[in-house]
């Protein structure tokens, strides 16, 4: 994993996981984060609009970091990586995602969520993970109990994590970052409320530096 990529993420401190349900919805919601001082997004292929957002937001909005989600099969690391994406991310580990990424030359968080998986993520050369679902697969305490006989690895917790608990994730010296849809619900989205998203990433900008001291 490229360290500049680590270290513009671990500053972002909260990504955004979105899920667009139209293209044009895209570039006007990571404009929207951008305001509000979060310059990372992970936009999912969970609809047919992933791929097409992805590319929309790489062209038109360079100075924000593209993060392709959701990759479950080797065919999409190629096609995000021409869309423009700077990294991928999935929600689970496979060793034909890993070939697929070192082929496809895109930096990629594999998602584990037990001992076993992430053994299989370091046995390839992969310490820098999402840990998914966090808050079902045991949450901070889940994490805690990794870092004694992994301390190599360095997580990234997406599922369920939100304002209520990103303190006692994000004070963990093993957490890079957290991911989390709160910052753009559906409904704000469907409706083209970019203020309240805009109003949400500010709220999240804040709550990081408060707890970073920066």
């Amino acid at each position: 994993m490229d360290e500049a990529y680590l270290e513009r993420i671990r500053r972002c401190g909260v990504v955004p996981v979105v899920t667009v349900p139209d293209v044009e919805a895209a570039v006007p919601l990571a404009q929207a984060l951008q305001e509000g001082g979060i310059d990372v997004i992970e936009l999912t292929l969970r609809t047919a609009a992933g791929a097409k957002a992805v590319e929309a937001v790489a062209r038109h909005c360079p100075d924000v970091l593209v993060i392709a989600g959701t990759l479950t099969r080797p065919e999409h690391f190629a096609a995000v990586r021409d869309a423009g994406a700077a990294l991928a991310v999935s929600p689970g580990f496979g060793e034909n995602l890993h070939e697929a990424a070192e082929k496809a030359g895109l930096p990629w968080l594999p998602g584990v969520a037990t001992a076993s998986e992430l053994m299989r993520a370091l046995g390839v050369g992969r310490s820098r993970v999402k840990f998914f679902p966090a808050e079902l697969a045991g949450g901070v305490k889940m994490l805690k109990a990794l870092a004694g006989p992994f301390p190599e690895a360095r997580f990234c917790p997406t599922g369920g994590v939100d304002t209520d608990n990103l303190k006692d994730y994000l004070t963990l010296p093993q957490v890079i970052c957290v991911g989390g849809s709160w910052l753009v619900p559906l409904k704000a989205v469907t409706e083209r409320n970019w203020g309240f998203i805009r109003d949400e990433a500010g709220k999240a900008r804040n709550l990081v530096d408060t707890l970073r001291g920066t």
